[in-house]
């Protein structure tokens, strides 16, 4: 990706606090079109909040986020979505009494009037997960971790993203998933979906993205290309366990 193109997503000065703890302090960062980007780092680095300030969910102390050039600071959850940006959260938060078809029409509250184009994102939803399409009937509390993941980054596809942010995705998934769920990451990405991924497997992460930024408390440590964080020697010993 050349740095002639315009960044979709510019994240600039966020200052994030929980109360009194000072969640991010100051970071800044670009996404481009077309990118698989990750934010790497501990727990408690402030990943999920960096996700949960660009969707909206909390409000930041001070800084921006421009969307498409566009200000989000007093920009609602909701009309977040409809400008294209739709956030898969951690911990697979599916309506477990609800069936898996009833969460995914769920996804796409912003485009009720849309009907073909909702049925053609569920069709996509379902081409991308066979699994979903077999289990539409089924409620989504019956279904394993795995089956859940799909169907919380299914739902998050349903409000036809530019760009999907997605929360630790492989989270608690058996090696095998954690490759299928990747794969189809790749898939989402090609069809022309911009990605924000965060993660702790740095390794999956770092082969799947484009560009990576290493978070440390609240503040950018690392920033780079996948392969120029692969081979640095600060990533290699403290996420990837060699010495």
């Amino acid at each position: 990706m050349g740095s002639m193109v315009d960044a979709i997503l510019e994240v600039e000065n966020l200052h994030v606090y929980y109360g009194q703890v000072h969640a991010l302090k100051g970071i800044s960062f670009t996404v481009r079109p077309g990118e698989i980007v990750t934010l790497l780092g501990a727990n408690g680095a402030g990943k999920s909040t960096t996700l949960r300030a660009i969707s909206g969910l909390i409000r930041p102390r001070q800084g921006d986020i421009r969307w498409q050039g566009r200000s989000l600071r007093n920009v609602s959850a909701h009309a977040i979505v409809a400008r294209g940006i739709s956030h898969a959260p951690e911990g697979r938060k599916v309506f477990s009494t609800l069936t898996v078809e009833e969460n995914l029409n769920l996804g796409a509250y912003t485009r009720r009037r849309d009907r073909e184009g909702v049925a053609r994102s569920k069709e996509r939803v379902f081409a991308l997960f066979p699994r979903l399409a077999e289990r539409r009937r089924q409620l989504a509390g019956t279904l394993s971790g795995g089956e859940q993941q799909m169907l919380a980054i299914g739902r998050a596809l349903m409000s036809s993203p530019r760009l999907l942010l997605l929360d630790e995705p492989s989270l608690g998934l058996a090696p095998l998933l954690v490759r299928a769920i990747f794969q189809t990451i790749r898939e989402i990405n090609e069809q022309g979906v911009t990605i924000l991924l965060v993660e702790q497997n740095v390794r999956a992460a770092l082969r799947l993205a484009h560009r990576a930024y290493v978070l440390e408390t609240g503040r950018l440590a690392l920033e780079g290309t996948a392969e120029e964080l692969r081979q640095d020697p600060r990533v290699r010993k403290a996420y990837l366990g060699e010495r």
